[in-house]
């Protein structure tokens, strides 16, 4: 009985008070929007510019790529009651985790060969980004003083940014077909010239986000997990097996590509992660994994846009995708 107590207790403890895990999640869920929101301006500026090149493809320029707004609300708020749940024990695995399957990617795949693989990566990468945002955020404000005050000041920032991001998106898809033309938009113009480096910069802000991540989750997991030697020697194999998971997942997600590919992707590796949570974590680690799934169900979701913007050369089924939205976009005209 006391033992049964003792582990219940032991799920509920909470490191930080619930208002800096708030706000850690509005910060985070900030991230996804800033680097959701941009991805849709390389991608839309991109395609406008094939379409003045190839005649045929000249009703791709009336795509507009903005989402409605109650579901961009829905995705926000979404994400940031989840990336507050998740706590930083399983958001530090979930960075490690993709870290993983980045350098496998990048290994595996050349991803510097193409923006395709660049682009479906980012895609894969956002709730993973909130949750090494909240884990760095963890890591860099233990014990201190006044971590609320200065978590609410990042979060306003981030809610500035991410605004701003998103009035770019809309101006962008409103505007950017008129304003290249007539060249005296100083938005438009700067995309015109060098938004094709828009989506390498992208990639190293990631990459730049997680090497910090990486470090806060070492010391998070070996806090957490690692401070026994018996621990140390029950994880090892168990690493070593879901890193074979991981490649084995790379490569099969290589030979099939899609929405349907990627949740399959998403319900193997974190099932794996469920199962691991059962051997070694507690009842509320359980839970997280649960919280994660829908969290990557939800960033899926609505990032198919993306997707489809990625692979429409790859799948001869987008090309009616983006003419039903170019149809459909034109009845609200």
């Amino acid at each position: 009985m006391l033992f049964l107590i003792a582990w219940i207790v032991d799920g509920f403890a909470i490191d930080s008070n619930p208002i800096d895990c708030l706000f850690q999640g509005v910060i985070a869920a900030c991230g996804v929007s800033v680097l959701c929101s941009l991805m849709r301006v390389y991608y839309f500026t991109q395609m406008y510019s094939v379409s003045e090149t190839d005649p045929k493809e000249k009703s791709a320029s009336s795509i507009n790529p903005l989402r409605a707004k109650w579901r961009s609300s829905v995705h926000f708020w979404s994400l940031t009651g989840l990336l507050s749940v998740v706590g930083p024990r399983l958001s530090s695995l979930i960075v490690l985790e993709f870290s993983l399957r980045a350098v496998s990617a990048w290994v595996s795949a050349r991803l510097d060969a193409g923006d395709r693989d660049l682009g479906v990566l980012l895609i894969q990468s956002h709730f993973s980004l909130g949750c090494s945002i909240t884990c760095s955020l963890y890591f860099l404000h233990q014990g201190a003083p006044h971590s609320s005050l200065s978590l609410f000041l990042a979060a306003a920032l981030s809610w500035v940014l991410a605004s701003w991001c998103d009035s770019l998106c809309s101006h962008v898809a409103r505007l950017y077909s008129l304003h290249s033309k007539e060249r005296y938009c100083g938005k438009c113009i700067t995309l015109l010239s060098s938004g094709h480096t828009l989506l390498p910069f992208l990639m190293r802000l990631v990459i730049l986000v997680f090497a910090v991540a990486i470090i806060a989750s070492f010391a998070t997991v070996y806090d957490h997990f690692l401070s026994h030697k018996e621990a140390l020697k029950f994880w090892t194999p168990l690493t070593l097996c879901y890193t074979m998971l991981v490649v084995y997942n790379q490569e099969d997600q290589q030979r099939q590509m899609g929405v349907e590919a990627l949740l399959h992707t998403v319900v193997l590796r974190l099932g794996a992660l469920l199962v691991l949570m059962l051997t070694m974590g507690n009842w509320s680690d359980v839970i997280h994994v649960l919280l994660t799934f829908l969290g990557e169900g939800v960033c899926l979701l609505f990032s198919q846009d993306l997707l489809h913007f990625v692979l429409q050369d790859e799948d001869p089924n987008m090309n009616k995708y983006l003419q039903s939205t170019i149809e459909k976009k034109g009845k609200y005209k």
